[in-house]
């Protein structure tokens, strides 16, 4: 334990005595959660989509059918209430629903008129309001094949559309932005800072010391990774400051399980790091490797971007072991919907159990001598 304790002091000064080096792993996510604070417009397809409507309402189903042969949904079930329809966008299992009032197909030519309310997940902003037109277009479309000239100006004047964004109403990008940014900045910075831990040691020729010294391997590498939890944990904060006071989103949900969802991530992305410093020789192939090859999947396919639905189905499961894209899903559903834990227990168990299998690869590849 001595040598270890000696071994980690070591570790932090080497740290701390690089003062530019902090001030990129502080200035590059202030940088980058201020300038990812702006909506991205991207077309979607395959949004899954959820019907509430009267039984045996004629209208209603021809309606369904005919919004679930479109390209951009996909039906997924009916629903009984509004209550449920919520209970499914937290489970994760629709995107946007469609709920009919009583006497639908009825009301069309009464004076008072129909309602059918369209219901958007709004945790993203830009999906939520291209699936809302899309849907809206669907429906003005279906009225205007079905019914003649007459009709329809009738129809028209009796269908009255209640449209509500649930979790976001004000549809701002930044809610869209800050849980996909997060993701990216922790997964890059926490990378880079190890990925040429390790190997610094071999180019400078201290590694040598280290194989001979007392300390197990297992112990270097945690000697290596607490000094970056530290400074990752601090770079959280950060960004969780500048998220809540700057940028105005609010965590709805339990802060407390949004740390440690937080820290989870942070200690896979360490161990990432950490695994590609042993497998690599030179510092400059490590930085590469995590800021390269690291950076494109985070981006592309963790659903920061791009809905990954809307992907060919062999990239949709490339993002399955993505671990970006479990985060930002507990993220968004944590701090926009303010669910609670046991809506993100599937993400938690996933990031757990990827960072358990990346910190024993990074321990069984690390040499316990020269080659």
């Amino acid at each position: 334990m001595k040598e270890f304790n000696a071994f980690l002091r070591k570790e932090f000064l080497h740290i701390f005595r690089d003062r530019r080096t902090l001030l990129v792993l502080i200035g590059l996510p202030t940088m980058l959660i201020v300038l990812f604070g702006f909506a991205i417009s991207t077309e979607i397809r395959n949004v899954n989509v959820g019907f509430c409507a009267p039984d045996g309402d004629m209208t209603a189903l021809r309606l369904m059918d005919k919004i679930d042969r479109s390209r951009y949904f996909t039906y997924v079930a009916s629903y009984q209430s509004e209550e449920d329809i919520d209970l499914a966008m937290k489970r994760g299992e629709i995107d946007v629903a469609l709920m009919f009032g009583e006497g639908f197909s009825s009301g069309l030519c009464s004076p008072d008129g129909s309602q059918a309310s369209v219901i958007a997940d709004a945790t993203n902003p830009n999906n939520a309001s291209m699936e809302v037109m899309y849907l809206s277009s669907i429906i003005s479309g279906y009225f205007s094949e079905e019914f003649s000239a007459e009709m329809s100006g009738q129809t028209a004047g009796g269908l009255v559309p209640n449209m509500r964004m649930l979790y976001n109403p004000q549809l701002r990008s930044s809610y869209n932005f800050v849980p996909g940014i997060m993701g990216l900045i922790l997964m890059l910075i926490c990378s880079l800072m190890t990925s040429v831990s390790i190997v610094r040691e071999k180019e400078t020729g201290s590694m040598e010391v280290l194989l001979v010294s007392p300390v197990k391997p297992i112990n270097i590498v945690l000697a290596k990774m607490i000094p970056y939890l530290v400074i990752s944990s601090a770079v959280l904060v950060i960004i969780l400051l500048l998220t809540i006071f700057v940028l105005k989103v609010p965590v709805a949900g339990s802060f407390f399980w949004m740390i440690l969802v937080s820290l989870i991530y942070i200690i896979l992305s360490l161990g990432l790091g950490l695994f590609v410093s042993t497998v690599v020789k030179t510092q400059i192939i490590a930085t590469l490797i995590c800021g390269m090859i690291f950076l494109v999947p985070v981006m592309m396919f963790s659903g920061m971007l791009y809905p990954i639905e809307s992907m060919p189905v062999p990239l949709q499961w490339f993002a399955q072991i993505i671990p970006a894209k479990w985060y930002i899903e507990a993220t968004r559903k944590i701090m926009i919907e303010g669910v609670s834990v046991r809506y993100v227990s599937t993400e938690i168990l996933i990031l757990a159990g990827m960072a358990a299998v990346v910190f024993a690869a990074a321990v069984i590849k690390f040499k316990d001598r020269l080659e």
